[in-house]
């Protein structure tokens, strides 16, 4: 069975920092290109950052780029999201996402992705 478990949320103050980590398992993950994704209250989903299957390769989207840093452990099927500065708008649900793909991709649409986790809460406010 395939799973996604994240962690590491929390509520933080502006300019602080978190780490987010999401344990995979039931599926091949260093073959996988792996995701964050977020959704914040009333909005869709809005693309983070992504990586390669062998973590060589990465994109950030502009809000987030300089800020937060996206890498994997494939030992421990694992995939991290260091966040640092954190900002009012950067209060959304996470989620990690897998795509059996070679290629980083861009773009968020559900069905690009070949499974999600259940997501973790970030909430950045004094």
């Amino acid at each position: 069975q395939v799973q996604l478990v994240e962690s590491g949320g929390g509520l933080v103050q502006p300019g602080g920092s978190l780490r987010l980590s999401c344990a995979a398992s039931g599926f091949t993950f260093s073959w996988y290109g792996m995701y964050w994704h977020r959704q914040a209250p009333g909005k869709g989903l809005e693309y983070v950052s992504g990586i390669n299957p062998d973590g060589t390769s990465t994109y950030y989207a502009e809000a987030v780029k300089g800020r937060f840093t996206i890498s994997r452990d494939n030992a421990k099927k694992t995939l991290y999201l260091q966040m640092n500065s954190l900002k009012s708008e950067d209060t959304a649900v996470y989620y990690c996402a897998s795509r059996d793909d070679p290629a980083v991709l861009t773009t968020v649409q559900r069905d690009e992705y070949d499974y999600w986790g259940q997501g973790t809460q970030v909430t950045v406010s004094s």
